[in-house]
Formats: structure tokens, sequence, C-alpha cells
């Protein structure tokens, strides 16, 4: 059950500046296991790590998928 605090602290994914790998994959129809490898790429543009998580780079997830016709 959420309550008022968390609800109001949410933002939608799209105004998010940085994103889960689960949230990516819902945000892009992209699987979360090629989410997770493509972050795992050297020098992958869209990665930021906090300790030994993973988070995604929504704006520069989003170029990099513009600039793709297959991944």
């Amino acid at each position: 059950m959420i309550n008022q605090n968390q609800q109001a602290m949410s933002l939608p994914i799209d105004r998010k500046m940085l994103l889960s790998i689960r949230e990516a994959a819902e945000y892009s129809n992209i699987g979360i296991n090629k989410i997770d490898e493509m972050l795992k790429q050297p020098n992958c543009p869209f990665v930021l790590y906090v300790g030994t998580k993973k988070l995604v780079k929504r704006k520069a997830f989003e170029e990099f998928i513009e600039a793709r016709v297959a991944i």
C-alpha cells in the first residue's frame, strides 16, 4: 500500500533523470536482460554507477535508442 507521502514524491517516468533497469525496460519496451547487457558494454553512454547499482540516464538512453535501427 502506498502512503500519501510516497504518492506525492513519485514522478512520472518521463520526468525522472535516472531510471532503474526495470523502469527503463517499462519505458522503452526493451527487456530487462537486454538493458542490463547494454549497460555492461564498455563506454555505455547512458549508465551511471551508484556504488554497485546501475542506473540509466534517461535522456542519453532516449538519444541512444533514437540513433539505432536495431539493438
